[in-house]
């Protein structure tokens, strides 16, 4: 974790990783330090990185695949998603669910948008967070702390209600709240909004759909 400060850590098939390997990583994802204690002493080591993990939703892999079907037991699916716990799984800002692709996909000839595009787009959003936190020790609106996200993520009174619809609906936590404001944030710095709307919730929301649909059904 702390070799990847300041940059990205991918933990590719996410749920073969041991369970108790995965929890440890929890409070070094909030505090973006990350301590060892030993009998000798201790030491903390600075870890503000960017988490990404990969996986199946099932053992098998193919759930939900368009023309495999899944053969999966119920107990080897709690088993499975099991290995990600609740707490961990709330300390994503996005939950993204990946279909294959088709051999339509592959073979079209239809010109995709260039990477040159796309890192312009993400450069403008980055430069309208960089005048937004300039000189507050904040650098982008993934590390707003929980004292300022009033501040820096104001909605419309459209979005309030539906943030409040949302939370009480799904039971979210406290995390959950903060990381869907956020993610609307962002959002709305891409749409070049200065207040959050409705439909900026309503996307930042969508963004985290998958603990839903998969862990809520294991028990």
């Amino acid at each position: 974790m702390s070799l990847a400060h300041n940059g990205l850590l991918f933990l590719d098939e996410l749920a073969e990783f041991d369970r108790h390997t995965l929890e440890i990583m929890r409070q070094p994802l909030e505090d973006r330090r990350v301590t060892i204690t030993r009998t000798s002493g201790t030491v903390s080591y600075p870890c503000s990185f960017m988490l990404i993990g990969a996986m199946n939703p099932y053992p098998c892999g193919y759930y939900g695949h368009p023309k495999r079907k899944c053969t999966c037991s119920p107990g080897a699916v709690r088993k499975y998603l099991g290995k990600i716990s609740g707490p961990l799984l709330d300390r994503f800002d996005l939950h993204i669910e990946v279909e294959p692709v088709s051999f339509e996909d592959l073979s079209s000839q239809a010109k995709a948008e260039d990477s040159a595009s796309i890192r312009k787009r993400i450069q403008t959003v980055r430069s309208i967070q960089y005048e937004r936190f300039r000189d507050t020790g904040i650098y982008n609106n993934a590390v707003i702390p929980p004292g300022k996200i009033q501040e820096y993520c104001p909605l419309t009174y459209e979005a309030s209600v539906m943030l409040q619809a949302v939370f009480n609906k799904l039971g979210l936590s406290a995390r959950a709240y903060d990381k869907i404001l956020k993610v609307a944030r962002t959002i709305a710095d891409m749409s070049g909004k200065d207040t959050i709307q409705k439909e900026h919730i309503a996307a930042a929301v969508q963004f985290r759909s998958l603990d839903r649909k998969y862990w809520s059904s294991t028990g």
